[in-house]
C-alpha cells in the first residue's frame, strides 16, 4: 500500500504542473479578445492585492475588446493603475462606470514570440513533472532499502512513475499546442 500512496500523492502532483501551465497559458492572447487576458492581474484594493476577477465583471463583446466594470466605481482609478503596470502593454481608456482595453491584431512575429513563449512554459512544465517522478523513484528505492516494500513492488512503482510522467508530459505537450493552434489563428 506504500507504494500506491507515493504514486497517488505524486500523481496530484503531477495534475498540479499541468493546472499552473493551463493558468500561465490564458494569458497568452491569441487572435480574439477574452476575459482570461486580465485574470492574473492583482488590483492594490484598499492596501491588499486583489485578483481583478473578484472586483469587476470582465466580459469580451467584440473580438477585439475587453470590457471591465468593477462592482465598485471608486475602484476604477485601481484597476487602470494594475492595468498600466502589467505585462499587457495595453492601454486601458476609461468610459464612464468602466474600462475599455482594445486589443489590437497581432503580427505575425509577435504570434511566433508568444508561440515561443508558450513552448518554453511547456518545457518548464516536462521539467517538474520529471522531477516529481526522480523524487516518487527515490522515496520508492529508500522504502525498498529499509525494507517497507519488496524490490517488485519497487519495479512495479517505477514502471508506474514513468507511465504517468510520460502521460502527464502528453497532456502538457498538447496543452501547448493547442495554445500555439489558438494564437496562429487568425
Amino acid at each position: 500500500m506504500a507504494t500506491q500512496a507515493v504514486i497517488s500523492e505524486n500523481k496530484s502532483k503531477m495534475q498540479k504542473a499541468i493546472d499552473v501551465l493551463q493558468d500561465e497559458l490564458k494569458a497568452f492572447r491569441g487572435g480574439r479578445a477574452t476575459p482570461a487576458l486580465v485574470d492574473h492581474i492583482r488590483v492594490d484594493y484598499y492596501g491588499s492585492p486583489t485578483p481583478l476577477k473578484s472586483l469587476a465583471t470582465i466580459s469580451a463583446p467584440e473580438a477585439d475588446m475587453v470590457v471591465i466594470k468593477p462592482f465598485d466605481p471608486a475602484s476604477l482609478k485601481e484597476i487602470e493603475k494594475a492595468i498600466k503596470n502589467s505585462d499587457l502593454s495595453i492601454a486601458p481608456v476609461i468610459e464612464g462606470k468602466f474600462i475599455r482595453l482594445n486589443i489590437p491584431p497581432l503580427s505575425e512575429e509577435r504570434r511566433r514570440q508568444l508561440v515561443q513563449q508558450a513552448k518554453q512554459s511547456g518545457e518548464q512544465t516536462k521539467v517538474s513533472i520529471r522531477n516529481v517522478r526522480r523524487d516518487a523513484i527515490k522515496t520508492l528505492e529508500k522504502q525498498e532499502k529499509d525494507g517497507e516494500i519488496t524490490e517488485d513492488e519497487l519495479n512495479a512503482g517505477k514502471k508506474q512513475m514513468d507511465d504517468l510522467a510520460k502521460e502527464f508530459s502528453d497532456k502538457a505537450d498538447k496543452t501547448v499546442t493547442h495554445k500555439a493552434d489558438e494564437i496562429m489563428k487568425d
